[in-house]
């Protein structure tokens, strides 16, 4: 590798690296990976959810609980009736409308950003912006708990990517410092999906401005969480408008619809407008999308205690299962073998509750766990029911 540069690892989305032969076919490749896949316990399926499912949700990111609430709704169908199912053509043709726009302004002062721009979801506004802002003659140094969305991004920018350990300051001021190229970014989540942790975010700024780099931070597990009435980590912990930082949030989790934002200066979303080409290329967001959006943003500007209540049920989960106390809506609880875990998620489907069930390459080897997400509605008789399925399926599995 040239320049000292750290390889992007690539794995398959499954974690087992298919062996083709080439005097077999292809679809006696796939029945060798799959079983292979299921001997190691990471055989994935789709279990359609239904009308009226009883189970008690531990696995969602509805987090401040508003994907039901009736004004998220109204504001839905109010846009569809006025807009019509789809956007109808990319940003750029016809997909905007203004609609976009307003929620496009309203996120932005939310967070405390100067101008928005909405994608058609989390996952392409994380391509859309690291591609944009980095590209051939620049460093990408991401941290190594990065989202996939970052990940991929990385992968496609055409840039050399750095792979910090998770939360390394040392390595990142390393390969800022070292680095030969002029145009540097750093690429972190504000909270780390598996774990529920924080990054570090002020000592990360200060060495990004200190070598001149971009900071680009991943709120889709911080909006709605964390900061004064949910706008996030990067303002509560003070950086909010600064023109060296970037956020990028997803419509999807706290407020309870889909699609995606970069909140950021007015000369970063011009750019992005001109050169992110999963804007420029994709169909804009759906107007009920849209809507809804805009509505749950409403809900939480009116009841900002929402965002409270998340972290107090995650601190409820975390008092149930032993678990370190919580700092997002994301409480692990690591049973390191992968069929374990799979074993004590069909356990609590069984009781009554549907948690998430997270395996490699979600996570590290020898770190399969129960993924559990507090939700600021739960009440107390579903909290003393979570407790009491959590108990007995936790005693069960460490047995």
């Amino acid at each position: 590798m040239k320049n000292g540069s750290t390889r992007v690892e690539h794995r398959s989305s499954s974690g087992i690296v298919p062996n083709v032969s080439t005097d077999r076919t292809f679809t006696t490749w796939l029945d060798d990976v799959e079983d292979r896949r299921r001997a190691a316990g990471l055989r994935r399926e789709l279990r359609p959810r239904t009308p009226g499912n009883a189970l008690i949700d531990l696995a969602s990111n509805d987090y401040l609980g508003l994907v039901r609430h009736p004004e998220v709704l109204h504001g839905a169908m109010t846009a569809l009736r006025r807009w019509g199912a789809g956007a109808t053509g990319s940003r750029l043709v016809t997909g905007s409308t203004t609609e976009h726009e307003l929620l496009e302004s309203e996120l932005a002062e939310f967070v405390g950003a100067e101008a928005g721009l909405v994608f058609s979801s989390g996952y392409t506004a994380n391509l859309g912006a690291v591609t944009a802002l980095s590209g051939a003659g620049s460093l990408i140094v991401s941290d190594a708990g990065s989202h996939a969305s970052l990940v991929d991004a990385c992968r496609l920018s055409r840039a050399r990517v750095a792979v910090a350990p998770h939360s390394d300051l040392d390595f990142v001021r390393s390969a800022l410092a070292t680095r030969p190229e002029e145009r540097a970014l750093v690429v972190t989540d504000s909270v780390f999906s598996a774990d529920g942790d924080l990054a570090p975010l002020v000592a990360l700024h200060r060495v990004c401005r200190e070598h001149g780099a971009f900071l680009v931070v991943d709120e889709a597990h911080g909006v709605g969480v964390r900061g004064a009435g949910g706008r996030g980590l990067v303002h509560e912990v003070g950086l909010a408008g600064e023109p060296d930082i970037v956020v990028t949030a997803t419509l999807s989790k706290s407020l309870a619809s889909q699609g995606g934002a970069v909140l950021a200066s007015e000369k970063v979303r011009a750019h992005l407008v001109d050169a992110a080409r999963t804007f420029i290329f994709d169909t804009g967001l759906a107007p009920a999308a849209v809507g809804a959006a805009r509505a749950a943003l409403g809900v939480l500007r009116r009841e900002p205690h929402r965002a409270r209540s998340v972290l107090d049920r995650a601190r409820d989960l975390a008092r149930f299962t032993g678990a370190g106390t919580p700092e997002s809506a994301v409480v692990s609880v690591i049973l390191g073998d992968p069929q374990r875990a799979v074993d004590a998620a069909a356990a609590c489907r069984d009781q009554g509750l549907h948690v998430g069930c997270f395996r490699p390459p979600s996570v590290p080897e020898g770190t399969s766990r129960l993924r559990l997400t507090a939700r600021a509605t739960l009440d107390q008789d579903e909290l003393a029911r979570i407790e009491s399925v959590l108990t007995d399926v936790l005693a069960g599995a460490s047995a």
